[in-house]
């Protein structure tokens, strides 16, 4: 008889758990400040609340639409509409996901075939390459070097070939901060056009932006509509990490496929969640702005305190994190060395810069949130003062 073992699929030898989720596991552990994993710990607007509030006693708890509420749907095609100028058909183009998570996961195993060729940006969020592995993509990597991460052109062409389907694009990125530019974003486009295959955006950071810097959807450029799959949610703008509410925006030939896995992937998100959601997204034009101020607040105080602790970092361009070279602090090991030694010694988690790249890169970095409250934050800092 084959050991148990032996009946694990492969797959799965590809992965590992999620080095974000291991860091606030040993954060919990050790009463640090978790600045690791991007949820906020302070309260999510009242409105929302409220909203979700009055779904669960209105008893909107049973199944919604398997591809999702229509009042959800509709107020994802206004918002989209006003602020980008873009038409989707709530029947037939949006579909609503458990988180953004979810969004990707259906919409690599509904689009990719087994050997597909799949360009992601480095450093990229550590969910994409288990989305690889379960959809039989195969990845190619294009470097983002720091400290800009700018684009180089004559790389991302390189990466292009009669074998890719998909580049997914992630911006406002995680764990950059990169907000792709529209030249950048121009240069995309043209390439999937020139070879025919699709882009993947992940966007769920849109308002979280500072600067003057601009969000522009790859859908909107010339040519893209059709060969353009966008996922975002409500987690990170809302504060509502545990709602687990995302949504795909795509032409309707692959909402279709999309539609289909998801619905035998979770059948549907919380129906009450996503009425709330619907009447907060209704309402939220104003909280927008209000979201920025606030999180360029967050932002310009954990890059005082890390550049004061020594670290050598950049204010990032949007989304709500720093990535920081501990380099110059004289610290002998690695990231996931020095990532403990600020969990165990220092009180403060963040997490190892190598779960974002391959092949060791990233070894002398480590990301921070400041998707914090003001005083864990200063906290955080105390305590790295003393390192």
């Amino acid at each position: 008889m084959a050991s148990p073992s032996a009946r694990v699929a492969t797959r799965t030898s590809v992965f590992t758990e999620s080095v974000i989720r291991e860091m606030t596991r040993l954060a919990m552990l050790h009463g640090a400040m978790n600045l690791a994993q991007g949820y906020p710990d302070f309260p999510a607007p009242d409105f929302i609340k409220e909203a979700a509030v009055l779904a669960i006693t209105s008893d909107v708890n049973q199944y919604a639409i398997t591809w999702g509420a229509p009042r959800l749907r509709q107020a994802i095609a206004a918002k989209t509409r006003r602020f980008y100028g873009l038409d989707f058909d709530p029947e037939r183009e949006i579909t609503v996901t458990c988180g953004a998570t979810e969004a990707m996961m259906a919409t690599m195993l509904a689009l990719v075939e087994e050997g597909d060729e799949v360009i992601v940006f480095e450093p990229f969020y550590e969910n994409y390459v288990p989305d690889a592995a379960m959809s039989g993509a195969k990845l190619v990597f294009v470097e983002l070097r720091a400290p800009d991460f700018a684009l180089d052109p004559e790389t991302l062409r390189a990466a292009f070939s009669a074998r890719t389907r998909a580049i997914i694009v992630n911006t406002p990125n995680n764990p950059s901060g990169k907000v792709f530019t529209r030249p950048e974003l121009e240069q995309i486009a043209a390439l999937c056009q020139e070879f025919d295959c699709l882009c993947i955006t992940d966007e769920i950071y849109e308002h979280i932006l500072y600067d003057q810097h601009e969000h522009v959807p790859m859908a909107t450029l010339p040519g893209m509509y059709d060969r353009t799959v966008t996922i975002s949610g409500l987690s990170k703008t809302f504060s509502v990490t545990g709602w687990r509410l995302g949504y795909v925006l795509a032409p309707p030939v692959l909402s279709d496929a999309i539609r289909k896995v998801h619905d035998f992937l979770t059948v549907g998100a919380p129906a009450p969640l996503q009425e709330a959601a619907g009447i907060a997204m209704e309402q939220a034009d104003a909280y927008y702005p209000e979201l920025r101020g606030m999180y360029d607040a967050k932002r310009r105080q954990l890059y005082s305190a890390l550049r004061e602790a020594g670290f050598e970092c950049h204010l990032p361009q949007g989304a709500y994190y720093i990535m920081a070279d501990f380099s110059h602090l004289g610290f002998p090991g690695d990231d996931y060395a020095f990532a403990r030694h600020l969990i165990e010694n220092i009180g403060v988690a963040s997490v190892p810069g190598s779960s974002f790249y391959r092949d060791g890169k990233g070894a002398k970095l480590v990301r921070f949130t400041f998707s914090k409250s003001p005083e864990t934050l200063a906290e955080a800092a105390a305590r790295l003062a003393r390192m």
